[in-house]
Protein backbone atom coordinates (compact mmCIF):
# COMPACT_ATOMS: atom_id res chain seq x y z
CA UNK A 1 0.00 0.00 0.00
CA UNK A 2 0.96 3.55 -0.45
CA UNK A 3 -0.29 5.62 2.74
CA UNK A 4 0.44 9.41 2.44
CA UNK A 5 0.01 11.19 5.68
CA UNK A 6 -0.38 14.81 5.91
CA UNK A 7 1.79 16.00 8.65
CA UNK A 8 1.54 19.70 10.46
CA UNK A 9 4.53 21.53 12.56
CA UNK A 10 3.26 23.66 15.44
CA UNK A 11 4.01 25.37 18.42
CA UNK A 12 5.00 23.13 21.14
CA UNK A 13 1.97 22.25 23.55
CA UNK A 14 3.79 23.83 26.50
CA UNK A 15 5.18 26.47 25.27
CA UNK A 16 3.61 30.06 26.30
CA UNK A 17 2.32 31.78 23.39
CA UNK A 18 2.65 35.35 22.87
CA UNK A 19 1.06 37.84 20.19
CA UNK A 20 3.11 39.39 17.75
CA UNK A 21 3.19 42.73 17.58
CA UNK A 22 0.48 43.09 14.22
CA UNK A 23 -2.30 41.75 16.71
CA UNK A 24 -2.72 38.88 14.14
CA UNK A 25 -0.31 36.24 14.63
CA UNK A 26 1.50 34.94 17.26
CA UNK A 27 5.52 35.70 18.23
CA UNK A 28 7.65 33.24 16.95
CA UNK A 29 10.87 34.07 18.03
CA UNK A 30 10.90 31.54 21.39
CA UNK A 31 8.99 29.07 19.78
CA UNK A 32 10.12 25.20 19.75
CA UNK A 33 7.80 23.74 17.16
CA UNK A 34 7.31 19.92 16.83
CA UNK A 35 4.59 17.51 14.93
CA UNK A 36 1.20 18.19 16.16
CA UNK A 37 0.28 15.17 18.49
CA UNK A 38 -2.68 13.76 15.91
CA UNK A 39 -0.52 13.60 13.21
CA UNK A 40 1.43 12.10 15.66
CA UNK A 41 -1.43 9.13 15.94
CA UNK A 42 -1.56 9.36 11.85
CA UNK A 43 1.79 8.65 11.23
CA UNK A 44 1.95 5.47 13.31
CA UNK A 45 -1.09 4.51 12.35
CA UNK A 46 0.64 4.51 8.66
CA UNK A 47 3.43 2.52 10.00
CA UNK A 48 1.82 0.21 11.58
CA UNK A 49 -0.19 -0.75 8.12
CA UNK A 50 2.70 -1.05 6.31
CA UNK A 51 3.90 -3.63 8.41
CA UNK A 52 1.26 -5.44 8.43
CA UNK A 53 0.82 -5.17 4.78
CA UNK A 54 3.37 -3.63 3.10
CA UNK A 55 4.25 -1.01 1.00
CA UNK A 56 5.50 2.79 1.71
CA UNK A 57 4.67 5.55 3.76
CA UNK A 58 4.69 9.29 2.44
CA UNK A 59 4.90 11.98 4.45
CA UNK A 60 3.45 15.84 3.09
CA UNK A 61 3.53 19.40 5.02
CA UNK A 62 3.36 22.71 4.41
CA UNK A 63 5.60 25.26 5.69
CA UNK A 64 8.68 27.56 5.71
CA UNK A 65 11.80 25.87 5.98
CA UNK A 66 11.40 24.58 9.23
CA UNK A 67 8.80 22.42 8.63
CA UNK A 68 10.96 20.04 7.71
CA UNK A 69 12.45 19.40 11.36
CA UNK A 70 8.94 17.99 11.87
CA UNK A 71 8.94 15.48 8.47
CA UNK A 72 12.55 14.42 9.69
CA UNK A 73 11.14 13.47 12.97
CA UNK A 74 8.15 11.38 10.76
CA UNK A 75 11.08 9.88 8.74
CA UNK A 76 12.79 8.91 11.88
CA UNK A 77 9.99 7.19 13.37
CA UNK A 78 9.80 5.13 9.58
CA UNK A 79 8.71 6.57 6.69
CA UNK A 80 10.60 6.13 3.46
CA UNK A 81 10.23 9.83 2.18
CA UNK A 82 8.42 12.93 2.52
CA UNK A 83 7.42 16.08 0.40
CA UNK A 84 7.67 19.62 1.56
CA UNK A 85 5.38 22.30 0.35
CA UNK A 86 7.13 25.89 0.43
CA UNK A 87 6.15 28.74 -1.06
CA UNK A 88 5.14 31.93 0.10
CA UNK A 89 1.76 31.85 -1.26
CA UNK A 90 0.98 28.60 1.24
CA UNK A 91 2.56 31.11 4.05
CA UNK A 92 -1.26 33.61 3.78
CA UNK A 93 -3.23 30.04 3.04
CA UNK A 94 -6.45 29.37 5.10
CA UNK A 95 -7.33 25.62 5.37
CA UNK A 96 -8.62 25.59 2.01
CA UNK A 97 -5.30 26.84 0.42
CA UNK A 98 -4.16 24.37 2.72
CA UNK A 99 -5.78 21.63 1.29
CA UNK A 100 -5.50 22.84 -2.12
CA UNK A 101 -2.03 22.43 -1.67
CA UNK A 102 -2.24 19.04 -0.32
CA UNK A 103 -4.36 17.80 -2.77
CA UNK A 104 -2.49 18.98 -5.67
CA UNK A 105 0.55 17.10 -4.52
CA UNK A 106 -0.82 13.63 -2.78
CA UNK A 107 -3.38 13.83 -6.24
CA UNK A 108 -0.49 12.65 -8.74
CA UNK A 109 1.15 10.04 -5.95
CA UNK A 110 -2.24 8.27 -6.32
CA UNK A 111 -2.32 6.61 -2.66
CA UNK A 112 -4.16 4.38 -1.77
CA UNK A 113 -4.67 6.09 1.91
CA UNK A 114 -4.49 9.67 3.17
CA UNK A 115 -4.25 9.64 6.98
CA UNK A 116 -4.13 12.96 8.59
CA UNK A 117 -4.53 13.96 12.23
CA UNK A 118 -8.25 15.64 13.27
CA UNK A 119 -7.07 18.89 13.84
CA UNK A 120 -3.51 20.48 13.89
CA UNK A 121 -3.27 22.21 17.50
CA UNK A 122 -2.10 25.27 16.24
CA UNK A 123 -5.42 26.61 14.61
CA UNK A 124 -7.44 23.79 15.79
CA UNK A 125 -9.59 24.26 12.57
CA UNK A 126 -10.61 20.74 12.42
CA UNK A 127 -10.99 21.41 8.21
CA UNK A 128 -7.92 20.55 6.51
CA UNK A 129 -9.01 16.74 6.09
CA UNK A 130 -12.54 17.21 4.81
CA UNK A 131 -11.73 19.97 2.27
CA UNK A 132 -8.59 17.80 1.38
CA UNK A 133 -10.90 14.25 1.08
CA UNK A 134 -13.10 16.97 -1.15
CA UNK A 135 -10.13 18.68 -3.36
CA UNK A 136 -9.37 14.47 -3.80
CA UNK A 137 -12.94 13.34 -4.43
CA UNK A 138 -12.28 11.05 -1.82
CA UNK A 139 -14.52 9.30 0.72
CA UNK A 140 -13.84 10.29 4.65
CA UNK A 141 -14.44 9.20 7.81
CA UNK A 142 -13.14 11.43 10.75
CA UNK A 143 -11.91 10.83 14.47
CA UNK A 144 -10.91 7.66 14.05
CA UNK A 145 -10.19 5.57 17.08
CA UNK A 146 -9.48 2.07 15.56
CA UNK A 147 -8.81 1.26 12.00
CA UNK A 148 -8.72 -2.37 10.27
CA UNK A 149 -7.51 -2.26 6.42
CA UNK A 150 -9.43 -4.81 4.54
CA UNK A 151 -8.99 -5.67 0.39
CA UNK A 152 -9.99 -2.37 -0.69
CA UNK A 153 -12.13 -1.58 2.13
CA UNK A 154 -11.20 0.11 5.55
CA UNK A 155 -13.39 -0.61 8.68
CA UNK A 156 -12.92 2.87 11.00
CA UNK A 157 -14.15 2.87 14.21
CA UNK A 158 -14.86 6.47 14.95
CA UNK A 159 -15.45 8.32 18.64
CA UNK A 160 -18.63 10.52 18.57
CA UNK A 161 -20.13 12.52 21.59
CA UNK A 162 -20.90 9.36 24.06
CA UNK A 163 -20.35 6.67 22.42
CA UNK A 164 -18.52 4.91 19.13
CA UNK A 165 -19.52 4.43 15.44
CA UNK A 166 -18.11 2.07 12.95
CA UNK A 167 -18.25 2.36 9.07
CA UNK A 168 -16.61 1.16 6.25
CA UNK A 169 -15.73 3.01 3.57
CA UNK A 170 -14.18 2.10 -0.01
CA UNK A 171 -10.11 2.71 -0.21
CA UNK A 172 -8.83 5.18 -1.06
CA UNK A 173 -10.15 7.41 1.51
CA UNK A 174 -8.91 9.74 3.61
CA UNK A 175 -8.88 8.83 7.66
CA UNK A 176 -8.18 11.38 10.42
CA UNK A 177 -7.04 10.13 13.57
CA UNK A 178 -8.46 10.89 16.95
CA UNK A 179 -6.16 10.50 20.53
CA UNK A 180 -6.92 6.52 21.52
CA UNK A 181 -6.13 5.33 17.93
CA UNK A 182 -2.77 4.17 19.06
CA UNK A 183 0.25 5.02 21.49
CA UNK A 184 3.08 6.67 18.65
CA UNK A 185 6.52 5.03 19.11
CA UNK A 186 9.33 6.86 19.63
CA UNK A 187 12.28 7.67 16.60
CA UNK A 188 15.01 5.09 17.98
CA UNK A 189 18.90 6.22 16.87
CA UNK A 190 18.93 4.03 14.24
CA UNK A 191 15.81 5.57 12.89
CA UNK A 192 17.65 9.17 13.61
CA UNK A 193 20.66 8.37 11.50
CA UNK A 194 18.60 6.21 8.63
CA UNK A 195 16.33 9.95 8.71
CA UNK A 196 19.21 12.24 8.03
CA UNK A 197 19.57 9.67 4.73
CA UNK A 198 15.81 9.56 3.32
CA UNK A 199 14.62 12.03 0.65
CA UNK A 200 12.87 15.24 1.77
CA UNK A 201 11.90 16.71 -2.19
CA UNK A 202 10.55 20.40 -1.67
CA UNK A 203 7.78 21.78 -4.29
CA UNK A 204 6.28 25.48 -4.50
CA UNK A 205 3.25 26.76 -5.98
CA UNK A 206 4.06 26.92 -9.53
CA UNK A 207 5.61 23.52 -9.66
CA UNK A 208 2.12 21.74 -8.37
CA UNK A 209 0.18 23.77 -11.59
CA UNK A 210 -1.57 26.27 -8.31
CA UNK A 211 -1.39 30.19 -8.99
CA UNK A 212 -1.79 33.24 -6.51
CA UNK A 213 -5.94 32.93 -7.00
CA UNK A 214 -5.88 29.02 -5.99
CA UNK A 215 -4.05 30.11 -2.95
CA UNK A 216 -6.02 33.32 -2.37
CA UNK A 217 -7.53 32.89 1.61
CA UNK A 218 -11.03 32.98 2.01
CA UNK A 219 -10.65 33.84 5.43
CA UNK A 220 -9.06 36.50 7.24
CA UNK A 221 -7.84 36.60 10.82
CA UNK A 222 -8.80 40.31 12.35
CA UNK A 223 -7.03 40.12 15.40
CA UNK A 224 -5.83 37.66 17.90
CA UNK A 225 -6.28 37.79 21.83
CA UNK A 226 -5.22 35.81 24.62
CA UNK A 227 -8.00 34.00 27.21
CA UNK A 228 -8.37 36.19 29.97
CA UNK A 229 -6.64 35.32 33.17
CA UNK A 230 -8.44 33.07 35.83
CA UNK A 231 -9.90 34.64 38.85
CA UNK A 232 -7.85 33.66 42.28
CA UNK A 233 -9.61 30.43 43.99
CA UNK A 234 -11.76 31.85 46.74
CA UNK A 235 -11.60 29.39 49.84
CA UNK A 236 -14.46 28.80 51.55
CA UNK A 237 -13.47 28.37 55.55
CA UNK A 238 -15.83 27.05 58.57
CA UNK A 239 -17.52 23.33 59.23
CA UNK A 240 -20.13 21.78 56.06
CA UNK A 241 -23.08 23.58 57.29
CA UNK A 242 -21.26 27.25 56.98
CA UNK A 243 -19.77 26.38 54.13
CA UNK A 244 -22.76 25.18 52.34
CA UNK A 245 -24.49 28.33 52.94
CA UNK A 246 -21.72 30.43 51.81
CA UNK A 247 -21.04 28.53 48.72
CA UNK A 248 -24.63 29.02 47.68
CA UNK A 249 -24.88 32.91 48.73
CA UNK A 250 -21.99 32.97 46.35
CA UNK A 251 -23.81 31.55 43.47
CA UNK A 252 -26.70 33.63 43.78
CA UNK A 253 -25.10 37.06 44.71
CA UNK A 254 -21.46 37.18 43.22
CA UNK A 255 -22.34 34.55 39.92
CA UNK A 256 -25.45 34.93 39.56
CA UNK A 257 -26.42 31.73 38.42
CA UNK A 258 -28.74 30.75 41.03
Amino acid sequence: MKIVVCVKQVPDTEARIRIAPDGKSIAEGELSWIVSPYDEFAIEEALRIKEKKGGEVVLVSVGPDRAQSSLRTGLAMGADSALHLKDPLFDAADPLGTATALAAAIRPLAPDLVLAGQQGVGGDHSQVPGLLAEKLDLPQVTMAVKIEIGEGKATVEREVEGAHEVWETSLPAVLSAQKGLNEPRYASLKGIMAAKKKTIETRDAAALGLKAEDLAPRTKTVALELPPARPAVRMITGDADAQVKELLRLLHEEAKVL
